[in-house]
């Protein structure tokens, strides 16, 4: 329904949260009963004075009676009600809702992103608890103190007479391994705060270079103008402290420089221009494979593309080589990823570009429309197997879904997926409660 024609229901709604009965506001404005009730069920336009007038003794603003919610309010609605299965022609109905209902509306709104937010804070949390290599290494820190001293304690409890040089040893190694349990304690605390506190967490080689090619927004001027080179650019680079960082970062911008030289910046903008977003016209007309013209499109400048755009690569044992988010498609940073990616459904045909719509199940209803191919990299020999690294390309698609639309559900990783029958499920979810999806209801 039209945002002016719900001008009727807003009027009601306002009304009746002022406590007037709609003899009383129509005998304030100068006209029938009868006239204001066709009005408030949206039987007659109105406007001008008189919508003034009815704005004034309600006591809001006209626009809060013509605009309503604003349009982000209607979007995060119509989420929630795509997210509960509920039907298209309900879904459609979300704008009169907000308008007849503001107060629930705005409520509804909230939980739903509350919700969004905690749900993205359990599959960090899962993520980093279950595979992140340096909160491993703390735990076992206060594991192997914990049980030195217990081994120590046991000793001096339960043995006898003992020399006072053994004695002496034995209280030293205690107080040693108290302060090395104090130490790791603090440590593993600072840890888990710093890992709350922001999004860049890094201790991984990957990280680390990822994180370095995010704070340039994943765009690198001086390599498209040829004024530096990659072993450059890293040796300049404060996030990469390692010297396998460096060596990731490295190969990335190499190829980076690779992709900019086949596909000039100026070039593709102008073929943006005239052909927009069609990947396979860009490829054609730049003489190259798809996979780099999915890796250029994620190197733009932000402004050249009307959306964002994310970018996964991976090779044939699935390891995420390289990720570029994009809002609304979680990326799991540590462990196994969704198998339903197009990304490895492109192994199983070699060469062939693939294209799913595909929306990542949760407390969102945004889909997007990922485009994947699985190609050879390096030189091929007789006497050897190819090697092959997949590489998606993931766009926003805007809108609402249609009734009768092919959407693939996809999750980011099982542990986190609350899609339960799934015939690719690995292992439970840990979000079992309170987290079912209308499939499982």
């Amino acid at each position: 329904m039209p945002r002016d024609t719900l001008t009727g229901s807003r009027i009601r709604e306002r009304r009746s949260i002022a406590g007037m009965r709609q003899a009383e506001l129509a005998r304030q404005v100068g006209i029938s009963a009868s006239y204001l009730n066709l009005i408030e069920h949206n039987r007659r336009r109105i406007g001008g004075k008189l919508l003034m007038n009815i704005a004034g003794v309600l006591g809001v603003e006209p626009s809060m009676l013509t605009e309503g919610a604003e349009a982000a309010l209607i979007a995060t609605l119509r989420e929630a009600a795509a997210d509960t299965g509920l039907h298209v022609a309900e879904v459609a109905r979300a704008e009169e809702f907000a308008g007849r209902f503001p107060g629930w509306a705005e409520t509804l709104a909230t939980a739903h992103r509350r919700i969004a937010s905690l749900e993205r804070t359990v599959e960090t949390l899962s993520d980093r608890l279950t595979h992140d290599p340096h909160l491993a290494a703390s735990l076992h820190e206060v594991l192997s103190s914990a049980a030195a001293i217990r081994s120590t304690a046991s000793i001096l409890a339960e043995t006898g007479e003992l020399e006072p040089a053994w004695r002496d040893r034995f209280h030293r190694n205690l107080n040693q391994d108290s302060l090395r349990l104090a130490e790791s304690s603090k440590a593993l605390v600072a840890y888990l705060d710093e890992s709350d506190a922001g999004e860049d967490r890094r201790g991984v080689p990957q990280e680390e270079a990822e994180a370095f090619v995010a704070a340039h927004d994943h765009h690198f001027p001086s390599l498209e103008e040829g004024r530096a080179d990659a072993d450059a650019l890293v040796a300049r680079a404060p996030q990469l402290t390692s010297d396998a960082a460096r060596q990731v970062a490295r190969a990335i911008l190499r190829r980076y420089a690779s992709d900019a030289a086949l596909i000039p910046l100026a070039e593709m903008r102008r073929a943006l221009a005239a052909q927009g977003l069609d990947v396979a016209a860009l490829a054609r007309g730049f003489g190259t494979d798809l996979a780099a013209v999915f890796r250029r499109l994620a190197t733009l400048p932000e402004g050249d593309l009307p959306m964002p755009v994310g970018l996964v690569i991976c090779d044939a044992s699935g390891s995420l080589l390289f990720r570029k988010p994009v809002p609304g498609f979680a990326l799991p940073r540590f462990g196994a990823s969704c198998p339903l990616w197009p990304v490895f459904s492109a192994f199983s045909r070699p060469l062939v570009p693939i294209r799913r719509r595909v929306s990542q199940l949760g407390r969102s209803a945004a889909r997007f429309d990922c485009l994947a191919v699985a190609q050879p990299v390096g030189a091929q020999g007789f006497d050897e197997d190819p090697l092959y690294q997949s590489t998606m390309l993931i766009l926003p698609v805007p809108g609402t879904p249609q009734e009768g639309e092919p959407v693939q559900p996809v999750g980011s990783g099982c542990r986190v997926c609350p899609r339960h029958r799934c015939p690719a499920r690995r292992e439970p979810s840990i979000l079992s409660e309170g987290f079912d999806t209308p499939e499982d209801a």
